[in-house]
């Protein structure tokens, strides 16, 4: 069966960007539309982040992160078979920092959003990095879609680390150069066991693992921002956060991060993963004013 669904997906692939582009559009209409995808979710957030904005504008970023959103699905099947040269024409990887950095022999960890394209960021990044390079996945959990985009990331040579399997995985590799990509502003699982710092202006829970790894690890930090440029093409900027992690202090790297993120969220507001429930823990002064950082 995962042989079936490969090919036809892969058939799929080899259709022209322009071709593929005219699908999106059309699903566009669907998901926007007719079937609504998590639209209550989307405004929701855009009420958070941007309240000084009107309802013509948030109609409007929600609009264009739609496109977005259904150009990332087309883009990651167009992936399945682009060849290395033709992903080099679509996506510009500005790596020279961290590339430079090897030659220290310290690990870093690249901290980004989740901006789209994020698979263009983890072939971006094993095309181009001079580093080996780590990308820690959740598993689908269908696992014939899994397998084919787990073929699909690793095809540029990316090291993947099932995130159910990490403390297992990891010491293979931690004893050696490494970069490795963490997307930390999702809402982490237990709040009770998170920071809670301001994002957007609202207190939101933070995971704590990035900068307690970093610390453990005295890895190099930097910041990822990947954004297109015009329809299928990408720029991916990393620039250099810190190369000394334990000396920051509790919270201080996640809150330069958070601040990275809106930066790089209100330049580009329909870049960002907002059918996702970014704000849906309530903070509780009682249950969490002793984590706030």
């Amino acid at each position: 069966m995962y042989y079936i669904i490969y090919s036809i997906f892969y058939l799929i692939s080899l259709l022209p960007w322009r071709v593929l582009y005219c699908i999106s559009d059309a699903l566009y209409i669907i998901a926007y539309y007719i079937v609504r995808y998590r639209r209550e979710v989307v405004l929701h957030n855009l009420n958070i982040a941007f309240p000084d904005k009107t309802e013509k504008e948030k109609i409007i970023i929600a609009k264009e992160f739609y496109h977005k959103l259904i150009d990332s699905f087309i883009e990651t099947i167009k992936l399945l078979s682009v060849s290395k040269k033709e992903f080099d024409k679509h996506c510009k990887v500005n790596a020279e920092a961290l590339n430079k950095h090897y030659a220290t022999g310290q690990s870093v960890q690249v901290l980004t959003g989740h901006f789209f394209n994020w698979e263009m960021i983890n072939l971006g990044s094993s095309a181009n990095f001079t580093y080996p390079f780590l990308a820690v996945y959740m598993p689908l959990s269908n696992q014939l879609l899994g397998k084919m985009i787990v073929k699909m990331r690793a095809k540029f040579g990316s090291i993947l680390i099932p995130a159910t399997k990490f403390r297992e995985e990891f010491p293979k590799y931690a004893n050696k150069p490494y970069s490795m990509i963490l997307m930390a502003d999702q809402n982490p699982p237990d709040p009770s066991n998170a920071m809670w710092m301001p994002f957007f202006g609202r207190m939101t829970p933070f995971h704590n693992g990035p900068e307690k790894g970093a610390a453990r690890m005295n890895t190099a930090i930097f910041m990822l921002n990947c954004y297109s440029t015009k329809r299928g093409y990408y720029t991916i900027d990393i620039d250099l956060i810190t190369t000394n992690s334990k000396a920051l202090q509790p919270g201080e790297l996640t809150k330069k991060y958070i601040a990275l993120i809106e930066n790089a969220v209100r330049a580009r507001p329909s870049n960002y993963l907002w059918s996702h429930k970014r704000f849906k823990h309530e903070f509780d002064k009682e249950k969490h004013g002793h984590l706030v950082v």
